[in-house]
């Protein structure tokens, strides 16, 4: 199969970061050319033509299983957020809400642009948000959530520890490298308050006997700070990092309470951080120090989180955001320039995941994930004579993009998804969230 985009302004991403005028080859599952005029036969071709062809955007934290709970835990802090509404909102999936929850968060990441994820799945029912993740063609690493400890985690999501190093290996073993290599598993303790000792030590050696990364959450909120300090004795990555799981297979998402030493291991160990800036502002949270970090050498990529601390997956408001808070930390206008950020959300998501040398720019031999971005519109007009990349991150919005493809694979064009039914997903998700806030006995 042969994909020729034909007259594109094509953001490579390369070492030399070229922006090119031209075209692009796809041949399977890979890019073959890129940049000036390609003469060849192509079963489809794709008239970019005054549209900018970007690499497939990359989200490092996002849980799928919540997107079905948008707009169901506004205005809370993080505990609160966690034991009044969404540990109980997530006990109460069933295997066929957590399928829609799935594919209702997939069609709004494929509709951005965005085409690889890090997933953290709920406790439960994690099988059928990796078939909706299957057939919807978007790449993804994803895991079961684990929890086996803590105060506030209510009985439907409280697991027994070998029960739940049990059900994560089966699930590892049946997904593992399917859909020609595009879903990736990786154990997903969802955070030190709700995990005990031992199981993040089985989870450690598990991970290194599969060769496969850790995705859990560190330092998001100071009454987390507390908890872990009360009950571990030391600092959230202090104790992380004492039980041997820092390292370039461990992915943290927010990483905001840090101090001096903490950062310093991160770094050192080459620890991959995921900034959520807009679901961090949402908790009041806090502001992670990501200049620093970048500074310290650090790998720091993007994601929106969940639905229900955010409200939306839109990608181009976490790399505005982003950058923006930042500037306005710090008091500087020239920290986390648009180039910066836009590094975060493609080349630094594609080290995360661990696929540096086949994700995040556009070049020969890469896995041909991309999007086509129309930035012919009032809000991103003047289009021309300015910073594309600026334009990306300060400018565009996820309903600019036209076309996404993955792996390949062209999943919508036109704006028109292909392997998702977008009527039809709207229509479950209203049927079925009355259903499930009834089932976790939660109240507004």
């Amino acid at each position: 199969m042969r994909l020729l985009i034909q007259n594109g302004t094509i953001v490579t991403m390369n070492a030399g970061r070229e922006i090119l005028k031209g075209d692009l080859l796809i041949e399977g599952d890979e890019i073959k050319e890129v940049g000036g005029t390609i003469d060849i036969e192509a079963d489809h071709r794709i008239d970019a033509t005054g549209k900018v062809v970007i690499p497939g955007l990359i989200q490092t934290h996002i849980h799928l299983t919540q997107t079905l709970y948008r707009g169901q835990a506004d205005d809370l802090e993080l505990l609160d957020w966690l034991k009044k509404r969404v540990w109980p909102l997530e006990g109460s999936h069933t295997a066929e809400s957590n399928h829609i929850s799935a594919k209702l968060g997939i069609a709004e990441l494929i509709k951005g642009g965005t085409t690889s994820i890090i997933d953290m799945e709920a406790v439960h029912h994690t099988e059928p948000a990796i078939e909706a993740i299957y057939e919807s063609c978007i790449r993804a690493m994803t895991g079961k959530c684990m929890m086996d400890y803590g105060d506030g985690v209510p009985k439907s999501i409280m697991e027994n520890t070998e029960d739940s190093i049990k059900e994560s290996l089966r699930i590892l073993k049946t997904w593992h490298g399917k859909g020609n290599g595009r879903i990736q598993y990786a154990f997903a303790p969802r955070f030190v308050v709700s995990c005990t000792e031992e199981l993040l030590i089985k989870v450690r050696d598990l991970a290194k006997e599969y060769d496969v990364a850790v995705h859990t959450h560190a330092s998001e909120n100071r009454g987390e700070i507390e908890l872990v300090q009360q009950d571990r004795g030391m600092r959230n990555i202090q104790y992380l990092h004492k039980l041997g799981l820092t390292g370039k297979k461990l992915i943290l998402a927010h990483c905001i309470w840090l101090d001096d030493e903490e950062m310093r291991i991160l770094a050192d160990t080459g620890t991959h951080i995921v900034h959520c800036p807009s679901s961090n502002m949402k908790l009041a949270s806090g502001i992670a120090k990501i200049p620093e970090l970048l500074e310290m050498g650090a790998n720091v990529s993007i994601g929106a989180d969940g639905a229900p601390c955010n409200n939306n997956l839109d990608i181009f408001k976490e790399m505005s955001a982003a950058a923006l808070i930042q500037k306005a930390r710090l008091l500087s206008p020239t920290v986390m320039p648009a180039q910066q950020v836009f590094e975060m959300a493609t080349l630094g998501g594609a080290k995360a995941l661990g696929m540096g040398d086949r994700l995040g720019s556009l070049e020969k031999g890469k896995k041909a994930d991309l999007a086509i971005v129309n930035l012919d519109q009032l809000h991103s007009t003047p289009s021309v004579e300015v910073d594309i990349v600026s334009q990306l991150v300060y400018a565009a919005k996820a309903s600019d993009v036209e076309t996404t493809i993955i792996d390949g694979k062209v999943v919508m064009e036109n704006r028109k998804l292909i392997t998702l039914n977008e009527k039809t997903i709207k229509e479950e998700a209203n049927r079925l969230i009355k259903q499930q806030i009834s089932l976790a006995g939660v109240q507004k």
